[in-house]
């Protein structure tokens, strides 16, 4: 049920619909398998068994978007095409020109398409209704500007933005290894890297280890800035955060791993108690960061 990684975005607190609303918008965007040539098919799916397209509990929204993909690697195509390339040579006794070639891939494609074989994918999408924030279940960009261009196609509006602090993320987290002090309720753990601002993006990694505040002083004064940091939040919640705002390997901590007595419970009890934990964990843990960076820096 956690979120692996978090991509945040703040939701203007203009946007408000009903849950009906809301499902009646993605379903006329629902997950609907492609055709035999489609090499992409995307579309809204309930986010667990037995549950519609929003799951809302306590002001909190769970949606989640499938992205359907045929595998059909290039090398195989282009072997292929070879093939039948040299076959048109012999024929017309010479070589296919660019144009031809390009027609021959594309002929290709089309034959192979409906032989390939096709994995899905699904992003999870969380909507805090009550603190306007809007957290998608991705650690690549490309995912979330998927599932970004997908709400704004069923949504008009959907005012929905990057979200900026005070203080950039790579001078903070540069600060606190320097200090060898990480803000309050945050304590530092042992994956780091420091990247150069240079042209020349050299950077050193430490994974499990210690870093000394000497150390850390050094690669400063030689032009590096830290990228990457591995945090712990009230002992609950470990993470890595980016200096582009990316929350990455977030993993809960035994304290809060045991889910309360939930004995008896069914599934959907079970999920909902899932739910509630890790949206009013991740609330808290997003507050106090952004709090840690300054706070929330006004876009005009």
């Amino acid at each position: 049920m956690w979120f692996k990684n978090l991509k945040v975005f703040r939701l203007a607190p203009t946007w408000s619909l009903s849950v009906n609303a809301i499902e009646e918008a993605l379903e006329k965007m629902a997950f609907r398998p492609g055709s035999s040539q489609d090499m992409q098919s995307l579309g809204w799916v309930p986010p667990a068994e037995g549950l519609g397209l929003v799951h809302a509990l306590n002001g909190q929204l769970l949606f989640s978007l499938r992205a359907d993909k045929k595998l059909l690697p290039s090398t195989v195509v282009n072997q292929v095409a070879r093939a039948r390339a040299q076959d048109i040579e012999e024929q017309q006794g010479y070589k296919p020109g660019r144009k031809q070639m390009k027609e021959i891939k594309e002929r290709v494609t089309e034959e192979l398409l409906p032989k390939a074989f096709s994995v899905y994918r699904d992003t999870r999408v969380w909507v805090d209704t009550r603190n306007h924030w809007l957290v998608i279940d991705a650690a690549a960009s490309a995912k979330s500007d998927e599932v970004l261009g997908m709400l704004a196609k069923v949504f008009d509006p959907f005012p929905v933005s990057p979200l900026y602090t005070e203080m950039s993320p790579a001078s903070a987290m540069t600060s606190w290894l320097v200090d060898d002090e990480a803000p309050g309720g945050f304590s530092i753990d042992q994956d780091t890297e420091l990247r150069s601002t240079s042209e020349s993006g050299a950077a050193v990694r430490y994974v499990r280890h210690s870093l000394e505040s000497a150390e850390v002083r050094k690669h400063v004064e030689n032009g590096k800035q830290c990228t990457r940091l591995a945090l712990t939040w009230a002992d609950r919640i470990s993470f890595v955060l980016t200096d582009g705002l990316d929350i990455k390997r977030v993993a809960p901590l035994d304290v809060i791993k045991e889910n309360p007595d939930v004995t008896g419970a069914n599934d959907a009890d079970a999920f909902d108690t899932d739910f509630a934990l890790m949206t009013g964990e991740l609330s808290k843990l997003l507050d106090d960061l952004i709090n840690a960076l300054g706070g929330e820096k006004a876009v005009r």
